[in-house]
């Protein structure tokens, strides 16, 4: 009987172990996938023991109920970690980190210009924080993209135009020249003080504003040892003395120099650049339109308005065929027009104002068909022809304060006849009245279906937005 009782008590604790022993393989299996295991497998668990025959002492204890050994090590029992990590050959980034090393290396340099700050009405600079420079919503005024050659993201723009960072600290330099990954940089309508830095590193960067700062100082030179410049923005500011010849050497689509202090003649290689934008306005520049002008071929807008340019105009001027633009306006350049202006076939806006040029307009002028608006006022001309009084009646022609004394609103006869007195004379005369386009000045036809169409609209012009100190170039 003792016997018996013996093996109902070995077969009820064979069949309490097995469960626990399947339950915690699954488990261990589990454990060892989520944690990235998985060497050797666990040892299995022992078979069922097999019943002891009734005249046998009594049975070892079971196999089964020997768990110590199968279970993992204390340390192991932790929980798996969320979420799980990456294989062994990607660890993961840091939670606090930067997207390349282009932009760690950035990093410091957008910290030291933040704390010269110390005036931020918009509140950019309180985006600033993290390392999450490229994230759209932080780091307002900034703007990366994939470094050339590599997959690395890097810092290409800064656009800080209308923010108005101001402080007693506040300068280019340690800046400007440490942005060597940028491409635009962008800067109008700030304070930023003192000189232009060195650029030569920034063999990237082919757009610089800086209009309508304090910065002082000669002109920067600096900018020539940007060789991918294309676009220089240096209007409102304070710059002083000559802009180097150098400058229209470089290849730039857009040069507005206008509103500083800059002294000198205009260069003899003014017509060596290349650029489709061109503002000398109001600075103090002298002397005579150089007659290389005639090579930009590319020219559309240039503004000369307000200097203290002298002489006569260069019949050059005249091979400008794609220019819409000239302005010429408050100088003291005399003579004739050129009849080579009638040449300037897509030009709409001509302004010669307020200077001392004489003589009878030349019909061929008037005769242009895309011209909106002809400024002639506070001149000494004689006489306009037929064709030139059609303009002004329908207001594209302004002559006002000149001296044909059969029109209205003209200079006193004795004030025009102290002018002639004393007028200067071309150095090359003859030169006023040719014409590199061919034109003849006394057969040319009126294009009359664009010069009467009322519906016809004039492109806006460019340069004379630049003429406000917070005219911002549109991207």
């Amino acid at each position: 009987m003792a016997s018996l009782l013996l093996l109902l008590l070995s077969l009820s604790l064979v069949s309490f172990t097995l469960p626990t022993g399947d339950t915690h393989i699954t488990k261990r299996k589990s454990f060892e996938i989520i944690i990235g295991g998985g060497g050797n497998p666990p040892p299995s668990p022992s078979p069922e023991p097999e019943p002891e025959p009734e005249d046998c002492s009594p049975p070892p204890p079971p196999p089964p109920c020997l768990p110590a050994p199968q279970l993992p090590p204390p340390q192991r029992q932790r929980a798996p970690p969320k979420p799980p990590p990456k294989s062994r050959g990607q660890p993961p980034l840091p939670l606090v980190g930067f997207e390349s090393p282009l932009l760690e290396k950035v990093f410091p340099v957008l910290k030291a210009f933040k704390k010269l700050v110390t005036r931020d009405p918009m509140l950019i600079l309180k985006t600033w924080e993290g390392t999450d420079i490229c994230n759209k919503y932080k780091y307002l005024g900034l703007e990366c993209a994939i470094f050339p050659n590599t997959t690395d993201k890097a810092l290409a723009s800064i656009q800080f135009n209308g923010f108005n960072f101001g402080g007693d600290k506040l300068v280019l330099h340690n800046f400007l020249d440490k942005l060597d990954t940028v491409t635009i940089f962008h800067a109008n309508s700030n304070d930023f003080l003192g000189s232009v830095p060195e650029v030569t590193n920034l063999k990237y960067l082919f757009e610089l504003d800086l209009s309508n700062n304090k910065l002082t100082g000669d002109f920067p030179a600096s900018v020539l040892k940007a060789k991918n410049l294309t676009f220089l923005d240096l209007r409102f500011n304070t710059f002083s003395g000559c802009v180097p010849p150098q400058v229209f050497n470089l290849d730039l689509d857009v040069l507005f120099i206008n509103n500083n202090n800059l002294v000198q003649t205009l260069p003899s290689n003014l017509g060596s650049i290349t650029a489709l934008y061109l503002t000398f306005a109001n600075n103090r520049f002298t002397g005579p339109i150089p007659a290389s002008i005639g090579n930009i071929k590319f020219l559309q807008e240039v503004l000369f308005l307000n200097n203290s340019l002298t002489g006569c105009l260069p019949y050059q001027i005249g091979k400008l065929n794609r220019a819409t633009v000239f302005d010429v306006g408050f100088n003291q350049l005399t003579g004739l027009i050129p009849y080579s202006f009638g040449c300037l076939a897509k030009m709409e806006q001509l302004n010669l104002a307020r200077n001392k040029f004489y003589g009878t307009i030349p019909e061929i002028v008037c005769e242009l068909s895309s011209l909106k608006n002809l400024s002639l006022s506070y001149n000494y001309f004689t006489q306009a022809g037929p064709k030139c009084r059609e303009l002004i009646k329908r207001n594209i022609l302004d002559v006002r304060m000149n001296c044909i004394l059969d029109l209205p609103n003209q200079k006193m006869a004795s004030e025009c006849s102290t002018f002639f007195m004393q007028r200067q004379t071309c150095p090359d005369p003859k030169s006023m009245y040719l014409i590199p386009c061919g034109k003849n000045p006394n057969g040319v036809k009126l294009d009359q279906e664009r010069l009467e169409a009322k519906e016809a609209q004039a492109s806006s012009p460019v340069s004379y937005g630049v003429l406000n100190p917070d005219g911002v170039r549109n991207r």
